[in-house]
């Protein structure tokens, strides 16, 4: 429709409390899908584990058939990386010591984690994602065919008439049934908000309970840090006291090849051809790629810490195949594919708009 105004008629016009109720339910949808979306983000910076956490199936995790989220937490792979130099160091140090004890602790965080992104999952991401994929979707649905219809009467009331008033008179039926429709699904869901309310309150429960629980974790390992210090200080400090040396006889020097005077071998004049076939051959790597298609430059060696992520060296050519948002890239390496960030890079061929 070109115009909605024919043969100089203005179209139906819908009330003011109508249009009030319908941009409220618009600021609502915008307000769910951008908190979704940080929620989400705040829980796992990470991509690869941000994807993992909304393949999340909370159900499963209820009943006890899934253990965790299925990805690592930063406070485990550091937990873990505590323990393993803290056995290294051995049960005579100190430090050695104070690492097994930050380690264990690192891994109970870690676990406390766990728990908090499963009640968020649950709790919170779950019945917004429903409001969205369902109260919110029925609602643009309902006001489409309000649109529809609406166009339809307008149309039908300019050429009364010269159609049935039967048919004019449906039109209005159909209108006015799909405005009340539409109507009714909005101050359903504008009323009882109070339900986001509640879960909103429940995402701040779950966080109140998971710095709780840190909290009492980092002060049990605060004070046995302490307890450790005070004992070291209060026993007598070893001191160094270097061996004596022993003796060193040199003896008569030996010949190296059997007794014979070594001569030293006569120099060869390096030809002008000798010299041209001494040159190193090179041989084709994974920096010489052709930049037919997005790719980028490593600018530093990046070593994956979690799952999904794509190692390379510096000067490695990757190619490129999606961005994640602004911090991450997803691209391929010798048949691998994985996640790696912007700022280890230098984009040689941008993916297309």
């Amino acid at each position: 429709m070109v115009s909605e105004k024919v043969g100089g008629a203005e179209g139906t016009k819908l009330d003011d409390d109508f249009k009030e109720m319908e941009k409220k339910v618009d600021v609502t949808s915008k307000a769910v899908t951008e908190v979704l979306a940080r929620t989400i983000e705040y829980l796992q910076p990470n991509p690869a584990s941000r994807a993992k956490l909304t393949m999340l199936n909370t159900v499963s995790k209820i009943r006890g058939q899934v253990k965790n989220p299925g990805y690592p937490q930063s406070e485990g792979l550091l937990g873990e990386c505590m323990i393993r130099h803290g056995k290294e160091l051995g049960g005579e140090s100190n430090f050695g010591d104070a690492l097994l004890d930050a380690g264990e602790s690192m891994k109970r965080l870690a676990e406390v984690k766990d728990s908090l992104d499963i009640e968020v999952k649950q709790n919170f991401i779950d019945p917004l994602q429903n409001l969205c994929e369902k109260d919110l979707k029925e609602i643009q649905h309902h006001l489409k065919k309000l649109e529809g219809r609406r166009l339809d009467f307008d149309y039908k009331k300019k050429r009364q008439g010269k159609i049935p008033d039967e048919e004019l008179r449906q039109a209005l039926e159909k209108f006015e049934e799909s405005k009340e429709v539409a109507e009714t699904s909005m101050h359903n869901l504008l009323e009882t908000d109070i339900e986001q309310v509640s879960q909103l309150s429940a995402l701040v429960d779950a966080q109140l309970d998971y710095h709780r629980q840190a909290v009492q974790i980092l002060d049990e390992l605060a004070e046995k840090l302490k307890r450790r210090m005070r004992e070291a200080s209060s026993r007598p400090r070893r001191e160094y006291k270097p061996k004596p040396r022993e003796p060193f006889d040199l003896g008569e020097p030996e010949q190296s090849n059997g007794g014979f005077p070594c001569t030293t071998a006569p120099k060869i004049a390096a030809s002008s051809s000798f010299r041209s076939s001494d040159k190193p051959i090179r041989t084709p790597s994974r920096s010489m790629l052709p930049l037919d298609q997005p790719s980028c430059k490593a600018l530093y060696d990046f070593e994956p810490e979690n799952d999904g992520e794509l190692g390379f060296r510096e000067g490695d050519v990757i190619t490129l195949t999606n961005q994640i948002d602004e911090n991450w890239y997803e691209g391929m390496l010798d048949g691998q594919s994985g996640f790696f960030p912007l700022s280890y890079v230098e984009v040689l061929v941008p993916l297309p708009q």
